[in-house]
Protein backbone atom coordinates (compact mmCIF):
# COMPACT_ATOMS: atom_id res chain seq x y z
CA UNK A 1 0.00 0.00 0.00
CA UNK A 2 1.45 3.32 -1.15
CA UNK A 3 0.65 6.45 1.04
CA UNK A 4 1.09 9.89 -0.47
CA UNK A 5 1.64 12.80 2.26
CA UNK A 6 -0.90 15.10 1.54
CA UNK A 7 -1.28 18.88 3.03
CA UNK A 8 -3.80 20.99 4.64
CA UNK A 9 -4.52 23.53 2.04
CA UNK A 10 -4.91 20.51 -0.52
CA UNK A 11 -7.46 18.49 2.22
CA UNK A 12 -8.96 22.34 2.00
CA UNK A 13 -9.46 22.84 -1.70
CA UNK A 14 -10.21 18.93 -2.03
CA UNK A 15 -13.19 19.10 0.93
CA UNK A 16 -14.30 22.25 -1.18
CA UNK A 17 -14.77 20.38 -4.09
CA UNK A 18 -16.34 17.75 -3.05
CA UNK A 19 -18.73 19.97 -1.05
CA UNK A 20 -19.47 21.58 -3.96
CA UNK A 21 -18.16 24.83 -2.63
CA UNK A 22 -15.22 25.67 -5.17
CA UNK A 23 -17.82 26.43 -7.90
CA UNK A 24 -21.72 26.73 -8.11
CA UNK A 25 -23.05 23.33 -9.46
CA UNK A 26 -25.33 23.14 -12.20
CA UNK A 27 -27.36 19.68 -10.23
CA UNK A 28 -31.07 19.23 -9.18
CA UNK A 29 -31.22 20.31 -5.28
CA UNK A 30 -32.29 16.87 -4.85
CA UNK A 31 -28.99 15.58 -6.01
CA UNK A 32 -27.18 17.68 -4.04
CA UNK A 33 -28.92 16.19 -0.78
CA UNK A 34 -28.47 12.86 -1.94
CA UNK A 35 -24.44 13.91 -2.94
CA UNK A 36 -23.74 15.11 0.73
CA UNK A 37 -25.74 12.27 2.56
CA UNK A 38 -27.91 15.33 3.60
CA UNK A 39 -27.76 18.68 5.29
CA UNK A 40 -28.11 19.95 8.82
CA UNK A 41 -31.47 20.61 9.70
CA UNK A 42 -31.69 21.02 13.47
CA UNK A 43 -32.38 24.59 12.66
CA UNK A 44 -35.27 24.11 10.26
CA UNK A 45 -34.28 26.81 8.00
CA UNK A 46 -30.68 25.69 7.82
CA UNK A 47 -30.57 24.22 4.36
CA UNK A 48 -31.73 27.21 1.83
CA UNK A 49 -28.78 28.86 2.49
CA UNK A 50 -26.66 25.58 2.47
CA UNK A 51 -28.12 24.89 -0.77
CA UNK A 52 -27.62 28.30 -2.49
CA UNK A 53 -24.04 28.70 -1.79
CA UNK A 54 -23.83 25.28 -3.62
CA UNK A 55 -26.06 25.54 -6.62
CA UNK A 56 -25.49 28.20 -9.80
CA UNK A 57 -29.45 28.79 -9.71
CA UNK A 58 -31.43 27.66 -6.39
CA UNK A 59 -34.81 29.00 -5.91
CA UNK A 60 -35.93 28.54 -2.10
CA UNK A 61 -39.32 27.68 -2.87
CA UNK A 62 -37.89 24.52 -5.03
CA UNK A 63 -36.49 23.13 -1.35
CA UNK A 64 -40.21 23.66 -0.02
CA UNK A 65 -41.84 21.71 -2.65
CA UNK A 66 -39.43 18.75 -2.46
CA UNK A 67 -40.73 18.31 1.08
CA UNK A 68 -44.33 18.87 0.37
CA UNK A 69 -44.01 16.30 -1.93
CA UNK A 70 -42.31 13.93 0.29
CA UNK A 71 -39.07 13.58 -2.02
CA UNK A 72 -37.12 14.91 0.89
CA UNK A 73 -37.62 14.50 4.56
CA UNK A 74 -36.32 15.88 8.28
CA UNK A 75 -35.41 13.48 10.97
CA UNK A 76 -33.11 12.73 13.48
CA UNK A 77 -30.24 10.86 11.66
CA UNK A 78 -26.92 11.73 12.30
CA UNK A 79 -25.35 12.57 15.77
CA UNK A 80 -29.01 12.14 16.56
CA UNK A 81 -29.97 15.61 15.27
CA UNK A 82 -32.84 16.56 12.78
CA UNK A 83 -30.96 16.18 9.07
CA UNK A 84 -32.66 17.18 5.62
CA UNK A 85 -32.69 13.94 3.52
CA UNK A 86 -33.93 12.48 0.18
CA UNK A 87 -36.49 9.69 1.16
CA UNK A 88 -34.18 7.24 0.00
CA UNK A 89 -31.60 8.00 2.57
CA UNK A 90 -34.16 8.23 4.59
CA UNK A 91 -35.04 4.97 5.00
CA UNK A 92 -31.48 3.40 4.20
CA UNK A 93 -29.51 6.09 6.83
CA UNK A 94 -31.56 5.53 10.04
CA UNK A 95 -31.60 1.75 10.12
CA UNK A 96 -28.09 1.75 9.73
CA UNK A 97 -27.60 5.05 12.98
CA UNK A 98 -30.21 2.86 14.99
CA UNK A 99 -27.79 1.83 17.25
CA UNK A 100 -26.10 5.25 17.65
CA UNK A 101 -29.74 6.75 17.99
CA UNK A 102 -30.21 4.21 21.03
CA UNK A 103 -27.70 5.23 23.34
CA UNK A 104 -29.63 8.38 24.17
CA UNK A 105 -31.93 7.16 26.29
CA UNK A 106 -29.69 4.96 28.16
CA UNK A 107 -27.52 8.32 29.27
CA UNK A 108 -29.56 11.21 28.75
CA UNK A 109 -31.33 13.05 32.30
CA UNK A 110 -34.65 12.58 30.70
CA UNK A 111 -34.74 8.96 30.46
CA UNK A 112 -34.97 9.32 34.10
CA UNK A 113 -38.76 9.44 33.11
CA UNK A 114 -39.15 5.68 31.86
CA UNK A 115 -40.32 3.83 34.00
CA UNK A 116 -41.63 0.74 33.40
CA UNK A 117 -41.73 1.63 29.40
CA UNK A 118 -41.04 -1.38 27.37
CA UNK A 119 -39.61 -0.45 23.85
CA UNK A 120 -41.29 -2.58 21.76
CA UNK A 121 -44.64 -1.56 23.56
CA UNK A 122 -43.82 2.51 23.16
CA UNK A 123 -42.70 2.06 19.59
CA UNK A 124 -46.37 0.39 18.82
CA UNK A 125 -48.55 3.00 21.20
CA UNK A 126 -46.34 5.35 18.78
CA UNK A 127 -48.08 3.32 15.52
CA UNK A 128 -51.01 3.62 16.91
CA UNK A 129 -51.86 7.27 17.40
CA UNK A 130 -50.15 8.60 14.44
CA UNK A 131 -51.34 5.82 12.35
CA UNK A 132 -54.45 8.33 11.43
CA UNK A 133 -52.73 11.35 11.01
CA UNK A 134 -49.60 13.32 11.91
CA UNK A 135 -49.86 14.73 15.55
CA UNK A 136 -47.47 17.37 17.57
CA UNK A 137 -45.56 16.68 20.71
CA UNK A 138 -48.33 18.04 23.03
CA UNK A 139 -50.66 16.04 21.26
CA UNK A 140 -48.13 12.44 21.75
CA UNK A 141 -47.68 13.68 25.31
CA UNK A 142 -51.56 13.31 25.53
CA UNK A 143 -52.07 10.58 24.14
CA UNK A 144 -49.31 8.05 25.19
CA UNK A 145 -48.99 9.44 28.90
CA UNK A 146 -52.40 7.12 30.22
CA UNK A 147 -50.90 4.42 28.49
CA UNK A 148 -47.43 4.60 30.29
CA UNK A 149 -49.16 5.92 34.06
CA UNK A 150 -45.56 5.65 35.26
CA UNK A 151 -43.42 7.59 33.11
CA UNK A 152 -43.15 11.29 32.52
CA UNK A 153 -45.15 11.94 29.28
CA UNK A 154 -42.47 14.54 28.02
CA UNK A 155 -39.61 11.41 28.05
CA UNK A 156 -42.07 9.40 25.90
CA UNK A 157 -42.18 11.70 23.24
CA UNK A 158 -38.77 12.18 23.38
CA UNK A 159 -37.90 8.11 23.38
CA UNK A 160 -40.27 7.75 20.56
CA UNK A 161 -38.42 10.17 18.63
CA UNK A 162 -34.59 8.42 19.66
CA UNK A 163 -36.41 4.68 19.03
CA UNK A 164 -38.90 5.33 16.44
CA UNK A 165 -37.77 6.33 12.81
CA UNK A 166 -40.17 9.85 13.38
CA UNK A 167 -40.08 12.61 10.15
CA UNK A 168 -41.00 15.85 10.79
CA UNK A 169 -43.41 16.82 8.36
CA UNK A 170 -44.03 20.49 6.48
CA UNK A 171 -45.18 22.86 6.78
CA UNK A 172 -42.54 22.50 9.30
CA UNK A 173 -39.41 23.68 7.34
CA UNK A 174 -41.28 25.33 4.25
CA UNK A 175 -39.40 28.23 4.00
CA UNK A 176 -41.88 31.23 4.87
CA UNK A 177 -44.58 29.26 6.21
CA UNK A 178 -45.30 28.81 9.41
CA UNK A 179 -46.10 25.14 10.51
CA UNK A 180 -45.59 23.78 13.95
CA UNK A 181 -43.74 20.59 15.02
CA UNK A 182 -45.86 17.06 13.96
CA UNK A 183 -44.51 13.54 13.56
CA UNK A 184 -45.69 10.90 11.38
CA UNK A 185 -43.52 7.68 10.97
CA UNK A 186 -41.32 7.46 8.12
CA UNK A 187 -42.59 4.30 6.30
CA UNK A 188 -45.85 5.59 6.96
CA UNK A 189 -45.06 9.19 5.55
CA UNK A 190 -43.01 8.03 2.76
CA UNK A 191 -45.44 4.76 1.89
CA UNK A 192 -41.95 2.54 1.76
CA UNK A 193 -40.27 0.01 3.91
CA UNK A 194 -36.89 0.56 5.66
CA UNK A 195 -33.77 -1.08 4.48
CA UNK A 196 -33.90 -3.91 6.88
CA UNK A 197 -30.31 -4.46 5.25
CA UNK A 198 -28.61 -1.03 4.79
CA UNK A 199 -24.54 -1.34 2.75
CA UNK A 200 -22.68 0.03 5.08
CA UNK A 201 -19.39 -0.17 2.68
CA UNK A 202 -21.34 1.70 -0.02
CA UNK A 203 -21.86 4.35 3.31
CA UNK A 204 -18.48 4.74 3.52
CA UNK A 205 -18.11 5.38 -0.36
CA UNK A 206 -20.52 7.81 -0.11
CA UNK A 207 -19.05 9.05 3.01
CA UNK A 208 -15.64 9.56 1.06
CA UNK A 209 -17.08 11.08 -2.10
CA UNK A 210 -18.50 14.16 -0.26
CA UNK A 211 -16.40 14.37 2.53
CA UNK A 212 -12.82 12.79 2.13
CA UNK A 213 -10.00 11.83 2.32
CA UNK A 214 -10.80 10.50 6.27
CA UNK A 215 -10.78 7.77 8.50
CA UNK A 216 -13.38 6.05 10.32
CA UNK A 217 -12.78 8.52 13.27
CA UNK A 218 -14.49 11.23 11.05
CA UNK A 219 -16.89 9.18 9.99
CA UNK A 220 -17.49 8.45 12.99
CA UNK A 221 -17.73 11.97 13.96
CA UNK A 222 -20.14 12.71 10.91
CA UNK A 223 -22.58 9.79 11.91
CA UNK A 224 -22.49 8.91 15.83
CA UNK A 225 -21.78 5.81 14.82
CA UNK A 226 -18.83 3.29 16.30
CA UNK A 227 -16.76 0.53 15.32
CA UNK A 228 -16.12 1.54 11.76
CA UNK A 229 -12.45 1.33 11.73
CA UNK A 230 -12.68 -2.66 10.11
CA UNK A 231 -14.69 -0.92 7.38
CA UNK A 232 -12.06 1.27 6.22
CA UNK A 233 -9.24 -1.35 5.92
CA UNK A 234 -11.35 -4.19 4.54
CA UNK A 235 -12.29 -1.69 1.56
CA UNK A 236 -9.91 -0.91 -1.11
CA UNK A 237 -8.88 2.77 -0.55
CA UNK A 238 -6.21 4.96 -1.37
CA UNK A 239 -4.25 5.96 1.50
CA UNK A 240 -2.41 9.56 2.24
CA UNK A 241 -0.50 10.81 5.34
CA UNK A 242 -1.62 14.10 6.81
CA UNK A 243 1.05 16.53 7.97
CA UNK A 244 0.78 15.64 11.62
CA UNK A 245 0.90 11.77 10.67
CA UNK A 246 -2.88 10.92 10.57
CA UNK A 247 -3.56 8.18 7.77
CA UNK A 248 -6.44 8.98 5.55
CA UNK A 249 -8.70 6.81 3.09
CA UNK A 250 -10.24 7.56 0.12
CA UNK A 251 -11.98 6.32 -3.14
CA UNK A 252 -9.35 4.95 -5.18
CA UNK A 253 -10.10 7.08 -8.48
CA UNK A 254 -11.00 9.96 -6.68
CA UNK A 255 -8.70 12.93 -7.52
CA UNK A 256 -7.35 15.72 -4.96
CA UNK A 257 -7.84 18.92 -5.57
CA UNK A 258 -4.83 21.75 -6.06
CA UNK A 259 -4.06 23.64 -2.79
CA UNK A 260 -3.58 26.59 -5.38
CA UNK A 261 -6.84 26.43 -6.03
CA UNK A 262 -8.80 29.86 -6.16
CA UNK A 263 -11.89 29.86 -3.58
CA UNK A 264 -14.46 33.08 -3.85
CA UNK A 265 -15.79 34.17 -0.64
CA UNK A 266 -18.59 31.80 0.42
CA UNK A 267 -21.25 31.86 2.93
CA UNK A 268 -22.18 28.26 5.07
CA UNK A 269 -25.13 27.85 5.82
CA UNK A 270 -25.45 27.40 10.28
CA UNK A 271 -25.19 23.79 11.55
CA UNK A 272 -23.31 22.94 8.22
CA UNK A 273 -22.01 19.55 8.19
CA UNK A 274 -18.58 21.08 6.66
CA UNK A 275 -17.37 22.29 10.01
CA UNK A 276 -18.85 19.26 11.64
CA UNK A 277 -18.01 15.90 9.78
CA UNK A 278 -14.09 15.59 10.65
CA UNK A 279 -12.52 14.96 13.86
CA UNK A 280 -9.53 17.76 12.86
CA UNK A 281 -11.55 21.03 11.72
CA UNK A 282 -8.53 22.39 10.80
CA UNK A 283 -8.95 21.98 7.37
CA UNK A 284 -11.51 24.39 6.95
CA UNK A 285 -11.14 26.44 10.24
CA UNK A 286 -7.64 26.66 9.98
CA UNK A 287 -6.19 28.01 12.71
CA UNK A 288 -9.41 29.72 14.16
CA UNK A 289 -10.65 28.05 17.72
CA UNK A 290 -13.56 26.45 17.01
CA UNK A 291 -15.20 27.80 20.03
CA UNK A 292 -15.05 31.25 17.71
CA UNK A 293 -18.02 29.23 15.56
CA UNK A 294 -19.33 26.40 17.66
CA UNK A 295 -20.79 27.14 21.46
CA UNK A 296 -20.51 25.33 24.19
CA UNK A 297 -23.73 24.02 23.74
CA UNK A 298 -23.48 23.05 20.64
CA UNK A 299 -24.97 25.85 18.55
CA UNK A 300 -23.23 26.59 14.79
CA UNK A 301 -22.68 29.52 13.62
CA UNK A 302 -23.15 30.39 9.92
CA UNK A 303 -19.71 31.35 8.82
CA UNK A 304 -17.79 32.98 5.82
CA UNK A 305 -15.18 31.46 3.41
CA UNK A 306 -12.27 33.56 2.56
CA UNK A 307 -9.60 31.75 0.45
CA UNK A 308 -11.19 28.89 1.73
CA UNK A 309 -11.16 28.70 5.19
CA UNK A 310 -13.52 29.71 7.99
CA UNK A 311 -13.07 34.10 8.40
CA UNK A 312 -16.31 35.09 10.14
CA UNK A 313 -19.53 34.51 11.04
CA UNK A 314 -22.98 35.67 9.41
CA UNK A 315 -26.69 36.11 10.63
CA UNK A 316 -30.20 37.49 9.13
CA UNK A 317 -31.06 40.37 10.92
CA UNK A 318 -34.54 42.27 10.82
CA UNK A 319 -35.07 46.04 11.42
CA UNK A 320 -38.84 46.79 11.10
CA UNK A 321 -39.07 46.54 7.22
CA UNK A 322 -35.67 45.97 6.58
CA UNK A 323 -33.81 42.78 6.09
CA UNK A 324 -29.97 42.75 6.79
CA UNK A 325 -27.00 39.87 6.23
CA UNK A 326 -25.17 40.48 9.47
CA UNK A 327 -21.12 39.98 8.76
CA UNK A 328 -18.62 39.30 11.72
CA UNK A 329 -15.30 38.85 10.38
CA UNK A 330 -12.11 37.39 12.79
CA UNK A 331 -9.70 39.90 10.79
CA UNK A 332 -10.15 43.21 8.98
CA UNK A 333 -10.92 41.86 4.90
CA UNK A 334 -9.24 42.73 2.03
CA UNK A 335 -11.29 45.29 -0.02
CA UNK A 336 -11.50 42.53 -2.57
CA UNK A 337 -13.26 40.07 0.05
CA UNK A 338 -15.38 42.49 1.39
CA UNK A 339 -16.29 43.58 -1.94
CA UNK A 340 -17.32 40.25 -3.02
CA UNK A 341 -18.83 38.97 0.24
CA UNK A 342 -20.88 42.08 0.12
CA UNK A 343 -22.09 41.07 -3.76
CA UNK A 344 -22.83 37.11 -2.63
CA UNK A 345 -24.37 38.89 0.67
CA UNK A 346 -27.15 40.61 -1.71
CA UNK A 347 -27.63 37.75 -3.66
CA UNK A 348 -28.25 35.89 -0.85
CA UNK A 349 -30.59 38.12 0.68
CA UNK A 350 -32.65 38.46 -3.02
CA UNK A 351 -32.99 34.64 -2.63
CA UNK A 352 -34.25 34.72 1.05
CA UNK A 353 -36.25 37.59 1.15
CA UNK A 354 -37.32 37.93 -2.07
CA UNK A 355 -40.90 39.82 -1.49
CA UNK A 356 -38.78 42.50 0.23
CA UNK A 357 -37.76 45.58 -1.62
CA UNK A 358 -34.19 45.48 -2.82
CA UNK A 359 -33.51 49.13 -1.33
CA UNK A 360 -34.59 47.74 1.88
CA UNK A 361 -31.71 44.69 2.11
CA UNK A 362 -28.21 45.17 2.82
CA UNK A 363 -25.25 43.47 4.01
CA UNK A 364 -23.80 45.20 7.76
CA UNK A 365 -19.92 44.43 8.26
CA UNK A 366 -18.93 44.63 12.03
CA UNK A 367 -15.49 45.55 12.78
CA UNK A 368 -13.07 43.24 13.19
Amino acid sequence: MVTEPVSRRTLNRTLLSRQLLLEPADMDPEDVVSHLLGLQSQNASSAYPGLWTRLAAFDFAALGRLLTERRVVRLALMRDTVHLVTAADALRLRPWLQPALDRGPRSAPWAAGLTGVDRAELIAAGRSVLAEQPLGPGELKELLGPRFPAADPASLVTALRCWAPLVQVPPRGVWGVPGGLRYAFADDWLGAPLDTDPDPAGLVRRYLAAFGPADAADMQKWSGRTGLKQLFTALDLRTYRTEDGRLLYDLPDAALTDPDTPVPARYVADFDNLLLSHTDRTRILGDVPKSRVISVNGLVSGTVLVDGFVAGTWRFTRDKAAVALAVTPFAPLRPADRAALEAAGLRLLAAAHAATPPDLRTVRFTPA
